[in-house]
């Protein structure tokens, strides 16, 4: 008798499970049909548009979660007070009809439910679905961050002029600004590389995941500071080029770099280029900096 009963208990939320999952599409559905439909066609904010690593994200945190199905069964039913007030929360943005507001109500009710169907426990359990969940909702904080870049922003340019002067090119750089054969190019923030290097990092954190580099915390912080060097190097290269192009009258290579799918191309390559970075550092990282010293004394 109690053999038989206990796989009834184990399986009693599959029907309030599917019908929550399916009130989440009702609810969400049309919301990220719209992100989807900007992120393809760039016809969403800029700010928005950052968040166009959701594309690869999303789908794998969806993937991740339903891979966690049987251990989230497993655990016993349990509700957490934060679980209802997220829940709250995240439904008055929600019915805000405010789309930032909507857009942050997503993780918000995620969250909610995993704390309110399984308590702690469930939301550890979905904590990395739902951090990507969380670095893919569009919202205000790349528009937040931008003032703050402009170092890198006057780093690309000078170390771009001193390219382009190195191959007999006239050229003056003036903070974030490079005149090249009298056609003025600016180093915006978004130019800069700010959102491949949320896209960089992002794809790297799903990689480390992946590939469980996590293990190790010396080979994440290694490979974390090589995607950002990349990054940042794949930009110095991309706005070189995208300054040559304008200043010497090459218009269609500039807007096929710069707005067609030349830049799509471009960060495909170097998002590509992170798996084969990951695999040097497999391959060459130790795991830690430790140094086994199997001492034995002799007389």
């Amino acid at each position: 008798m109690s053999t038989s009963s206990q796989p009834a208990s184990r399986f009693s939320l599959l029907p309030q499970s599917y019908t929550l999952l399916g009130l989440l599409i009702v609810m969400y559905g049309p919301l990220m049909a719209y992100w989807v439909h900007g992120w393809l066609n760039k016809s969403i904010s800029i700010q928005h548009e950052y968040f166009s690593h959701g594309l690869i994200g999303i789908p794998f945190a969806a993937y991740m979660a339903w891979g966690e199905r049987s251990r989230w069964q497993q655990l016993p039913d349990k509700l957490h007070p934060a679980g209802l007030c997220l829940l709250i929360l995240g439904g008055g943005l929600y019915f805000s009809q405010l789309s930032d507001w909507m857009n942050i109500s997503l993780p918000l009710v995620i969250a909610g439910l995993c704390l309110g169907l399984k308590g702690v426990s469930g939301l550890k359990l979905m904590s990395l679905p739902l951090l990507l969940v969380v670095l893919a909702t569009p919202s205000q904080m790349p528009y937040l961050i931008e003032p703050y870049i402009l170092p890198l922003q006057e780093f690309i340019a000078n170390v771009a002029g001193f390219l382009l002067m190195q191959g007999g090119i006239d050229v003056t750089v003036d903070q974030i600004y490079l005149r090249v054969n009298d056609q003025m190019v600016e180093v915006a923030p978004h130019c800069a590389g700010l959102k491949m290097l949320f896209t960089s990092l992002y794809v790297a954190l799903i990689l480390a995941h992946w590939n469980s580099v996590w293990r190790s915390r010396f080979r994440v912080g290694v490979f974390f500071t090589a995607t950002v060097v990349l990054s940042v190097v794949a930009n110095i290269i991309r706005n070189t080029a995208l300054s040559y192009f304008h200043g010497t009258g090459r218009n269609a290579a500039f807007h096929w770099l710069h707005e067609s799918w030349g830049g799509d191309l471009y960060s495909a390559i170097m998002l590509v280029s992170l798996i084969f970075l990951l695999q040097l550092i497999q391959q060459y990282v130790p795991e830690d900096l430790s140094v086994n010293t199997n001492t034995e004394s002799t007389i």
